[in-house]
């Protein structure tokens, strides 16, 4: 898929972008307008406190417009981060640790959220990860993220690289796709909250969560250039503030009908899948990180993930440091 034909732009909201008014800010903001964002992300629910921000005017309240796109692979949306095709990515921790290490780029994750949500969902003749053996299995990019997850569950299973194939497909609408229509190359998948719930209603099999091997994982976070960090430090806190926000309008128990009615409206799901996908999502355990917090616990857990799988850093897992730089977030939380 090329560039332009990944700017179909499949926005938020059925076609429109997040750009919003700016009713009720301080004069200043007001008067210089809204600054504008670009912000790629992967289709579901990890979107949710975007959309929260934009449904309860938070980007306008912080003097931004918001335009979210969504990527059609973690390449991609690696690529454009480093071009400055977008300025922020919503996506895998590791994403970042592999822009540092494997392509030497100056990526830095500046908060958490969440662990993926993410489900090892197979075809409906597979009933084990060891019936996996001399099957094909559907993965994003072959080396980063939930495919080291999927790997690292096989090897837990008996099953180490060679014991099975690995189809590249893409993100989690082009694995899909893959289940559906090419069985033979997608015996398995990683698939994320709310989209195994269809995949269940046509047969297949959950085979458990994708991170029941390893115990807290950092999936979800917040991605941006360290360059651009640093130029435009009050626009990021500004941008933590309006999802940190929204991520806690979400978790309101009083909210709940509001916010699953915006499921409906924004994932287009069912009325009672929606309302399943809330209740997974506000879950204390499994849900959503308080306040986007970052889970060093998690994080750690995924340098080793790629340690142990990929054998980066001669198998040693590194200091953490390098990879996150969490003073934005502070300065974002200090300020509501």
């Amino acid at each position: 898929m090329d560039a332009s034909s990944t700017r179909r732009e499949i926005l938020v909201g059925g076609g429109a972008t997040l750009g919003l008014s700016v009713w009720g800010l301080p004069h200043r903001a007001a008067a210089e307008g809204p600054t504008p964002l670009k912000v790629m992300s992967f289709p579901g629910l990890s979107n949710y406190p975007i959309f929260a921000a934009e449904h309860k005017g938070l980007f306008a309240k912080h003097a931004l417009s918001v335009d979210l796109v969504y990527t059609p692979s973690s390449q991609f949306q690696r690529d454009s981060l480093a071009k400055g095709d977008c300025q922020i990515i919503h996506t895998a921790a590791d994403n970042a640790v592999a822009m540092v290490e494997v392509a030497h780029q100056n990526a830095i994750i500046v908060t958490g959220g969440d662990n993926g949500f993410n489900r090892i969902i197979a075809q409906p003749e597979i009933n084990s990860l060891s019936d996996l053996r001399g099957k094909t299995v559907v993965v994003d990019a072959p080396d980063t993220a939930y495919a080291l997850l999927l790997y690292k569950a096989l090897k837990n299973a008996g099953l180490n690289k060679g014991d099975y194939s690995v189809n590249s497909a893409g993100g989690t609408t082009q694995r899909i796709d893959a289940m559906l229509k090419d069985k033979d190359h997608a015996a398995a998948a990683v698939i994320n909250v709310p989209f195994n719930f269809r995949l269940l209603a046509l047969g297949m099999k959950d085979l458990g969560s994708a991170t029941k091997s390893i115990g807290p994982y950092q999936a979800g976070s917040v991605v941006v250039m360290g360059e651009w960090a640093k130029a435009n430090s009050e626009v990021l806190v500004r941008y933590l503030q309006a999802i940190i926000e929204g991520r806690r309008w979400l978790l309101d128990p009083a909210n709940k009908t509001e916010a699953v009615q915006l499921a409906v409206e924004r994932v287009k799901l069912p009325p009672d899948i929606a309302a399943r996908a809330y209740d997974y999502v506000v879950d204390p355990n499994e849900g959503f990180d308080k306040d986007a917090q970052f889970d060093m616990e998690g994080f750690m857990n995924v340098l080793k993930l790629r340690a142990e799988i990929e054998g980066q850093w001669g198998g040693k897992t590194p200091a953490p440091e390098k990879y996150f730089d969490l003073s934005y977030y502070k300065k974002a939380i200090a300020g509501l």
